[in-house]
């Protein structure tokens, strides 16, 4: 068989890739994006759900009649139950006024409700990540004995729940977690070059 002049022998190409999405539809979510969606979710549940509970006294860490809409305080007996660290007589000094019970408030309800949306995730990490930071300082999981004297029971001086929280609301941030499962992309396009907000 002979080959004419004008026509060019071609071979396959055989390229290991994945096959091309089908038209009129986009590629679905990986299992690292579906995993930080789960988690991301979740997070912002924490969150949310100590919002709640505090403002209508479920029952869980509230009682009803310390619900915050029945005239209880969110932050009065946390911080007015620290006993150990530093700052101690700081957040005593902070605990019941309603500043503090209104920031702590607001940032609870805000930030559960941004990170499971998946929206402003980068000023939920910063805030998030403040809020645990504030709370650990005011645990202090460093000290072994309380100023009253009794066992801390720290179960680790350094790395505690708080630090853990912080750390995952970081990483959603930078992994853009909002934009599986959330509306992270369209929030990313109504922002558009103010990349803080996103």
């Amino acid at each position: 068989m002979s080959i004419r002049p004008d026509e060019k022998k071609t071979t396959p190409v055989h390229r290991a890739t994945e096959p091309p999405p089908i038209p009129g539809f986009a590629a679905g979510p990986t299992i690292a994006g579906k995993s930080l969606a789960v988690l991301r979710i979740a997070t912002g549940f924490v969150f949310l759900w100590a919002f709640l509970d505090k403002l209508f006294g479920w029952g869980y860490a509230t009682p009803s009649k310390g619900a915050w809409i029945n005239g209880g305080s969110p932050t009065k007996g946390f911080l007015s139950g620290v006993h150990a660290g530093p700052f101690e007589s700081m957040f005593h000094s902070w605990a019941g006024t309603w500043w503090a019970d209104w920031l702590f408030m607001l940032g609870l309800g805000a930030i559960g409700v941004a990170v499971i949306a998946g929206v402003g995730l980068r000023l939920s990490a910063a805030a998030g990540a403040l809020m645990m930071l504030m709370m650990w300082a005011a645990e202090w999981p460093l000290a072994q004995t309380m100023s009253t004297g009794e066992a801390t029971h720290s179960t680790n001086p350094i790395v505690d729940y708080h630090i853990v929280y912080a750390l995952v609301l970081i990483a959603l941030a930078a992994a853009a977690a909002g934009n599986t499962w959330g509306l992270g992309r369209r929030w990313a396009d109504l922002v558009g070059d103010r990349k803080w907000l996103r």
